[in-house]
């Protein structure tokens, strides 16, 4: 039990890359509160996880309201007398598949003001938190956009380049402290719902852009919720604590095989 006594707060724990992530905390020993503005799917996934033996809470809780995020971190302190892990994976309502010169700017600035303004909010009241307990671990999670250009992903992509800024300056600062910040990076994972909703209206186009994805990385594949869940793990345990301050990829290499399959120029020296 890797996570034994530990407790980790998952925002966007309805959503199905919160989901996996909470039932593999809990299966490694994690107490998970689940937090979301649906409790219909909160208690969907506690019902997981107190069926394989762990241990979940599920709240209500606005990652957006200072408030409402302030006192749920404190309840959790109350109750568990610590929190280990912070984890916010809210939707940031992007718009994607539209031209930059074409969007609107309430479509372009809508995921990165999501995103900024709600890590802001929970990273820093969980700070705040495991400063005093002198240990803790922050956790973000971003994308293929955040490393490299990519076209037609809207606000999304800067929004990845800037959380993933955000998350390296927090860590400089938290480090004396004992809490390490971390941020994962992922390709996105084909078992995800927003993948499998895509595919069952979508069929063979949806098909065939994600094996366009598959082929732009390293491995040929893409990782599956399970991966990123497995990472989140790994970096929630005591295995990594010397990790701060970084992106962990897993892209599967996506960020650095994109010209993988260019075709062969016959350059001619003399």
């Amino acid at each position: 039990m890797t996570l034994h006594n530990k407790n980790a707060v998952i925002y966007g724990a309805g959503g199905s890359i919160g989901g996996a992530v909470s039932l593999a905390l809990a299966a490694a020993g994690a107490r998970v509160f689940l937090t979301g503005h649906r409790l219909a799917s909160l208690q969907k996934v506690a019902k997981e996880i107190e069926a394989l033996g762990g241990q979940a809470e599920i709240a209500e809780v606005n990652a957006l309201d200072p408030t409402a995020i302030n006192e749920h971190i404190h309840s959790v302190v109350r109750e568990a007398g610590s929190v280990d892990l912070s984890f916010n994976l809210i939707n940031t309502q992007d718009t994607q598949d539209i031209p930059l010169v074409e969007m609107s700017l309430d479509d372009f600035t809508r995921p990165i003001n999501i995103a900024m303004e709600t890590h802001f909010l929970t990273t820093t009241a969980a700070a705040r938190v495991m400063m005093k307990q002198g240990s803790g671990v922050i956790l973000s999670l971003t994308a293929t956009p955040g490393g490299t250009a990519y076209p037609l992903v809207g606000g999304f992509g800067p929004a990845c380049c800037a959380l993933e800024g955000f998350s390296r300056d927090l860590a400089t600062e938290l480090g004396p402290h004992g809490v390490r910040v971390v941020n994962i990076r992922s390709a996105g994972s084909p078992d995800s719902r927003p993948f499998t909703e895509a595919l069952a209206n979508g069929g063979a186009e949806v098909a065939a852009f994600i094996k366009k994805l598959e082929d732009d990385t390293m491995l040929k594949k893409l990782p599956m919720m399970k991966d990123i869940a497995n990472v989140a793990v790994f970096l929630t345990s005591d295995l990594s604590g010397k990790i701060t301050g970084v992106t962990i990829d897993v892209t599967a290499g996506t960020t650095n095989a994109l010209n993988y399959k260019a075709a062969r120029v016959p350059f001619v020296f003399k």
